[in-house]
Parts: C-alpha cells; structure tokens; sequence
C-alpha cells in the first residue's frame, strides 16, 4: 500500500463526525454526494467509463481494536475489515473502509467475505431489504490537503455494516458533471 493511502486511511480514522443537520457543505454538489442514501458505487459508476476497485485489505479483526464511535453502531463482536480504493478511469477517488460484523456476514445471499473487487455498493444494494442510517460528515486533514469524509452504517437484511468513505481530490463530490 503506497504511503498516500496509508495516511489517508489513518486520517479517515481521525475525523471529527457531525450530523449533517450540524454540519456546513461546501457546496450543493458535495452536499448531494455526502448525503446520498443509495449505492455510492452506482453513483461513481454513472461519472466515469470504468469503475474498478483495488482491495487494499480484507482481514478479520477482533472488536477490542475498534474505536468506541464504531463499536457503539456495531454488535460487539469480530467484523471483517475491507479497505479498499475505488478509481474513476483510473484516477482514485475514494478510500474506503468497511467493518462487517461477523452476524452480518453470516446468512447473507452474498459471501461478503469474497467480495474481492467488486464494489460492495453494489452487492449491498442489489439486496431486497436494504437502508442506510446513522450517517455522519466531516472533513479529513490529510498531507495533501482537507477532504470530506462520511460514515454511515449499512442494513442488509437487517444486518448492519460500518462503511467510511473519504472522498479524494478527483473524486466527483469536488464539481459537478458541467465543470468536467
């Protein structure tokens, strides 16, 4: 994992989450893409020919290692943790990082285990019952620059999930389809 990543992914550890209701967009494009409530990835997908994702990480962790704000959304128990890039033809867009707890991998139509390259946005979203809550914002204080950031956590068939994403410098979030 290039050194970029790493600190990206320690940074979207570090974010001071706000409700949005607490929080100030920078713009109606960004606010329209933090506070999306369907899949990410289908959105990213309709902004660029090819979205392909780079699985960084996809290792199960005990939830002793967890931060507290994570712990409080999730059952305490061990979670499959998924980082991951996802690219716009090729350019990165966002780091994300999923937890999964272990109750939320089992019983699923989907091996979320094995999710490899796809995006998870898709798999999750393609399920019968599906909803997003708990949605927080802010913004990440990275080397290159501030970035905004989002967590939410998923329900799939009733089984939550932890996603945090940080949206990088050529992310969509930053302009709309007219400035491209």
């Amino acid at each position: 994992m290039n050194q970029s990543i790493s600190l990206y992914l320690t940074a979207l550890s570090q974010v001071n989450w706000s409700s949005p209701e607490e929080f100030t967009f920078p713009d109606p494009n960004a606010k329209a893409w933090l506070l999306e409530q369907g899949s990410l990835s289908r959105r990213l997908s309709e902004n660029c020919q090819q979205l392909t994702v780079d699985l960084l990480k996809n290792v199960w962790v005990e939830s002793s290692t967890l931060d507290t704000s994570e712990t409080d959304l999730l059952p305490k128990e061990s979670c499959l943790l998924r980082k991951v890039i996802l690219q716009g033809d090729g350019k990165p867009w966002i780091v994300g990082r999923t937890l999964i707890p272990k109750s939320s991998v089992q019983d699923q139509s989907h091996n979320l285990e094995h999710q490899g390259e796809i995006p998870l946005g898709l798999t999750v979203f393609s399920a019968d019952n599906v909803k997003r809550d708990a949605l927080q914002v802010g913004w990440v204080e990275t080397p290159d620059g501030m970035f905004l950031a989002r967590r939410s956590r998923l329900w799939m068939n009733d089984k939550p999930m932890l996603v945090s994403e940080l949206f990088l410098r050529d992310s969509p979030a930053y302009f709309s389809k007219e400035q491209v």
